[in-house]
């Protein structure tokens, strides 16, 4: 998967810096046509009858003022696609297969990113708002690009959890909080929580069984979570937990050492 997405992301970003590239000449050759026009106006303030009829049938003064905020729309565009460039190339972390100290905040805000779509407001569903409550976190040793993918399984499954709810008009506000700090000065805690239905409590010791899900059969794998669990238990020495009760939605806990035990040297 990490290939994929840094594949995909490569292929994107060139046609993007391209488009980008070309914006700024084009901003700034419009910027002289409009002005070069702005002067032929002035000394020239009453056309010909001909010119006077193309200017009115082709709406010259609205297209004076839009032109330059439909550049802008396209700057903004552009922006906006090089920053998901990015996040799937932080996402992918393929240039960090190995284990390295990095940033967790960035991993999760890489995540969200991609899951920008999922978070906004849809027919019969609300925005799902994200609640951000940050600690002071040093560089964590693991294997970024693995724990990245722990993120977008757990927000993928409370973002399902959400819709499902509102569908079901069991809640009016969807809401996911995640919280990180450091415990004693040597552990990782990142509790994700939402606020949907929860799950019910003859479910609950089953959700990181392998193929095991809740949801109708061709909706999901039921793998999500099953490897989440085996990455953050067994590649990094640490714990997942979830706390659920039904009525009051999730949470799930991982913590993870800040130091592996047996750490691997980049070669």
């Amino acid at each position: 998967m990490g290939q994929l997405v840094a594949g995909i992301a490569h292929e994107i970003n060139n046609p993007v810096n391209f488009i980008s590239a070309n914006l700024i000449h084009a901003n700034e050759y419009i910027k002289k046509l409009l002005k070069l026009l702005q002067r032929y106006q002035e000394y020239y303030p009453n056309p010909v009858p001909e010119l006077q009829a193309e200017v009115e049938v082709n709406e010259l003064d609205f297209m004076i003022n839009d032109l330059p905020k439909l550049l802008q729309s396209m700057e903004f565009g552009a922006e906006r696609i090089q920053k998901i460039v990015l996040s799937l190339r932080m996402f992918s972390r393929l240039d960090e297969a190995e284990m390295k100290k990095v940033n967790i905040h960035e991993g999760i805000e890489s995540t969200l990113m991609i899951l920008g779509h999922r978070l906004q407001t849809k027919p019969n569903n609300p925005d799902i708002q994200v609640i951000k409550e940050y600690g002071n976190l040093p560089l964590i040793e693991c294997y970024a690009g693995q724990i990245n993918q722990v993120f977008m399984n757990i927000l993928t499954n409370s973002i399902d959890a959400l819709e499902e709810a509102a569908k079901n008009q069991k809640i009016f506000t969807s809401s996911i909080t995640i919280y990180t700090e450091v415990i004693n000065g040597a552990r990782l805690t990142i509790r994700i929580a939402d606020n949907g239905s929860g799950i019910p409590e003859n479910f609950e010791h089953r959700i990181f069984d392998p193929f095991f899900t809740s949801k109708p059969v061709g909706v999901e794998t039921g793998m999500g979570l099953a490897i989440s669990y085996q990455i953050v238990t067994e590649k990094h020495h640490g714990s997942l937990q979830c706390v659920s009760k039904l009525g009051s939605g999730s949470e799930f806990v991982i913590t993870i050492p800040l130091k592996q035990s047996i750490s691997v040297e980049h070669k």
